[in-house]
């Protein structure tokens, strides 16, 4: 089986209850997930197999939440972009750590 890559630029990435990065990156390759801030300074990383991912019930398009290491991050897609990518961009986040987590 292939491995899954995912690659996103222009994420807002929040611990709560501050803001990481506004224009990070999110990349999984090799099946590790890898947060990345716009300077692409690694703020966390960990294989598929330690990461969950969730959309909150009544969560914004493109948001949702990532627990990496134990850690929980609050990621906002595309929020350049138009409302269609940010859904798609969350969508394909999902997958891939769904895909990559078999």
């Amino acid at each position: 089986m292939a491995e899954t890559e995912f690659t996103a630029t222009g994420v807002r990435i929040e611990r709560w209850p501050r803001s990481l990065t506004r224009a990070g990156q999110v990349l999984i390759k090799d099946g590790r997930l890898a947060l990345l801030t716009s300077n692409g300074r690694e703020i966390d990383s960990a294989p598929l197999g330690a990461v969950s991912a969730a959309r909150p019930l009544f969560a914004g398009v493109g948001r949702m939440v990532a627990t990496v290491n134990g850690t929980r991050y609050r990621l906002t897609m595309g929020q350049r972009n138009v409302r269609l990518d940010s859904a798609k961009a969350a969508g394909r986040f999902l997958d891939a750590v769904r895909g990559g987590r078999h």
